[in-house]
């Protein structure tokens, strides 16, 4: 594999890749199928600003993998879209969706955009215009957009309906994360982070961590961070630290949760919040607690500041946060790592009951138990087999979601 133009993040990915299908002894032919993506989409495309004058953007969309479904992966709006950074994230979202048993591929996509520096307006122009330069790039049995980065169930809306303008009809399932008057789930905004609660509150039980009374470390503070934080105070924990792009807060005995995300939504960042004080951003990952919960961007845990987290368990709520360089390290330091494919599948396993529309005919308290089982049946299995591999629950979890990805492929003849 020519690894001599990818960046280190994405070759640490294919790495990790290599070292599951290396467990599994795969085939050559399926290795060479299953490692690239199947289809990448680079477009350009005018739009017009609130000024008259008329910018051009960049967009993306990688597809990984559909050997078990349409592809299925989230659309952000960041000035760090790349393609590299899309196929990381799309071959993530393809084993994301595999360990927890649902009939999607993988897929990622992204707009080179700052979305703070536009209007809602300018947004909306945007948006649609993107959906018109991918064209049949995306659809309900080819692949599926979600909220992401930079992006929202109002972005979904948009897409949503200059997608039933092309095709003269709507299609409720061409996009997950919808607001609930077109068909959205209830419960999708918030369910990667209450879900990813709810694995920290089983995998703390494991090593014998009582949640009632520990202390969290929160970095992001967006609709994961915040449902998350939420949910894992309701089970009697403490959220003493958050930080964002705009800096760290700390409060030993309990930060406002409530207050904090006001503030953080006026102002635009969590620094400053009232009855807190500010730290630096990087400090929050440093911070003697007892749960650290990474729900930003990816890259954050690296092979040079791995050594000064102290949490004794690490839930990566976004995608890709701990380079997998850094896993020796954390685990040398008895850092018990829950890795984002198991961690954040609440989302894609909620979007899966919007996709099929079974989320109109369940009630919350139904999709919410559907969406336990799933994860929590995948991390019995992911820590069953980390005993298999000395302990290494991420690349665990890579073999457990590589073996179903391959099997569906082999079944198809992709080999």
């Amino acid at each position: 594999m020519d690894l001599t133009t990818r960046t280190a993040t994405e070759t640490a990915a294919l790495n990790l890749f290599d070292r599951a299908a290396d467990v599994l002894e795969l085939e050559p032919d399926l290795r060479v199928a299953l490692a690239l993506p199947e289809r990448e989409t680079a477009v350009r495309f005018p739009v017009r600003m609130d000024d008259g004058r008329v910018r051009m953007f960049n967009g993306y969309r990688v597809r990984h993998s559909t050997a078990r479904g349409p592809a299925k992966g989230g659309l952000r709006y960041d000035l760090s879209v790349s393609l590299p950074q899309l196929r990381q994230l799309a071959m993530a979202m393809t084993l994301k969706s595999a360990l927890v048993g649902l009939p999607f591929g993988g897929s990622k996509g992204g707009v080179i955009v700052d979305p703070r520096a536009l209007s809602a307006a300018e947004l909306e122009r945007l948006t649609r215009r993107l959906v018109r330069a991918l064209g049949d790039d995306i659809g309900p049995d080819r692949d599926i957009p979600a909220p992401d980065a930079g992006t929202n169930a109002r972005v979904m809306s948009w897409i949503f309906d200059e997608y039933a303008q092309l095709h003269g009809r709507p299609i409720a399932n061409v996009v997950t994360g919808k607001p609930t008057e077109l068909g959205g789930s209830p419960i999708r905004s918030g369910a990667t982070g209450v879900a990813l609660a709810e694995l920290i509150e089983a995998a703390a039980s494991r090593i014998e961590l009582p949640l009632r009374g520990a202390n969290v470390a929160l970095q992001g503070f967006g609709n994961v961070g915040f449902a998350a934080a939420r949910a894992l105070r309701g089970m009697g924990a403490r959220v003493i630290a958050i930080a964002d792009v705009g800096g760290g807060v700390i409060r030993t005995d309990g930060i406002d949760l409530k207050s904090t995300q006001r503030w953080a939504t006026e102002i635009g960042t969590v620094a400053g919040a009232p009855g807190t004080e500010s730290i630096p951003a990087a400090d929050v990952l440093a911070l003697p607690v007892d749960v650290l919960v990474l729900a930003a961007l990816e890259g954050q845990i690296t092979r040079t500041n791995a050594a000064m987290v102290h949490a004794r368990l690490l839930a990566e709520g976004a995608n890709g946060p701990t380079v997998p360089d850094a896993d020796r390290i954390l685990r040398d330091n008895n850092v018990f790592v829950l890795p984002d494919i198991l961690a954040n599948a609440g989302g894609v396993t909620a979007s899966y009951l919007e996709w099929s529309g079974q989320s109109l005919s369940l009630s919350e308290e139904q999709a919410q138990g559907f969406v336990r089982a799933r994860l929590h049946d995948a991390l019995d299995r992911v820590l069953d087999q980390a005993v298999q591999l000395g302990g290494d629950i991420r690349l665990a979890a890579h073999v457990l979601a590589l073996k179903a990805v391959a099997a569906a492929a082999r079944s198809r003849g992709v080999s």
